[in-house]
């Protein structure tokens, strides 16, 4: 299940192995002892070695994907945002830190709106464009 997910996750990100393997080591630069190598991913993603521990997390890392997702203990990344939203990790929108009244506040938007959504009646036609979170 690794050489498959790994495979998919560089290929999804349109990079090449040797460009994963330079972002990889300027990612995590204090890493000298394990410097990444296109020939390794390579070889990770046929099968024919596997990666360490510290290999898989700087992965998971990378990807911003749980090494279980990533190892195949779990089929999906499903994210609650309610747990997200009252969990301690730092959140950010566009780079900027969100403060605990930001994550409240948003929380209780997303909350109207898909409590507001149950009563909109819906065509079946899109009304907005789709966001290009690609910018």
């Amino acid at each position: 299940m690794f050489p498959e997910r790994l495979k998919a996750l560089r290929t999804g990100k349109h990079i090449t192995l040797a460009e994963l393997a330079t972002e990889l080591n300027e990612m995590f630069p204090s890493d000298k002892r394990h410097e990444n190598t296109a020939s390794q991913i390579g070889n990770w993603e046929r099968g024919i070695r596997n990666p360490s521990y510290v290999e898989v997390r700087k992965l998971a890392t990378y990807f911003g994907i749980s090494m279980d997702y990533l190892s195949g203990r779990v089929d999906s990344e499903k994210t609650d945002l309610s747990k997200l939203f009252i969990s301690g990790t730092d959140l950010y929108f566009n780079e900027q830190l969100l403060t605990g009244n930001d994550r409240y506040e948003i929380y209780q938007l997303i909350d109207g709106f898909l409590h507001g959504k149950k009563g909109r009646h819906d065509d079946g036609r899109d009304t907005q464009e789709e966001l290009d979170l690609n910018y």
